[in-house]
């Protein structure tokens, strides 16, 4: 598995440090509000685990299943939704949990569907940015970290479902994943 990731991009210490900054951001921009973490499975739960331990306000948790990509190193502009979200919306401030924000097409979309269901406000938390593939303008209130426009795996991010439990943020060298293609 490690011969595969030709460089590490993010060490766990860098990941676990930008956490613990966002989380001490979040917890003091919601302090007084209703707040309702929604994760976008599964690339986001490594980073959802520990960004809600970071975060020290009360608030709940739900999750999401969407698909855009499916085995494939693109997306494929289609959303579908796996898992639904359980908790009643109304009146709850949502922040969205994601590991990555890449053409920003599927955040787009949960926002403009989550929306529809009289949340107080909705906004997105980013583990990752790759602001050279975005196709949709998506605003972001929290970005852990810029990366450039290259294959990353790990901390959650996958390749065909593989690499999610690297502890760190590294880039999967091209060869694994242009042989599939």
């Amino acid at each position: 598995m490690k011969n595969d990731v030709l460089k590490v991009l993010l060490t766990e210490e860098q990941i676990h440090e930008r956490v613990a900054e966002l989380g001490a951001q979040i917890a003091k921009d919601y302090a007084d509000k209703n707040l309702l973490l929604v994760s976008v499975l599964k690339g986001s739960v490594a980073f959802m685990a520990d960004l809600m331990r970071a975060i020290d306000i009360p608030l709940a948790i739900d999750f999401m299943a969407v698909s855009s990509y499916g085995s494939g190193v693109k997306t494929s502009g289609v959303v579908k939704i796996i898992k639904d979200l359980e908790i009643d919306l109304t009146g709850r401030d949502l922040l969205i949990v994601e590991d990555i924000l890449d053409s920003g097409m599927t955040l787009s979309y949960i926002i403009d569907m989550l929306e529809t269901r009289n949340p107080n406000s909705v906004r997105i938390c980013t583990l990752l940015d790759k602001p050279e593939r975005h196709q949709v303008d998506v605003p972001v209130e929290y970005i852990g970290f810029t990366v450039p426009d290259e294959f990353v795996i790990g901390y959650g991010l996958d390749y065909d479902e593989r690499y999610r439990n690297l502890p760190y943020i590294g880039v999967l060298k091209p060869e694994v994943y242009e042989s599939a293609e």
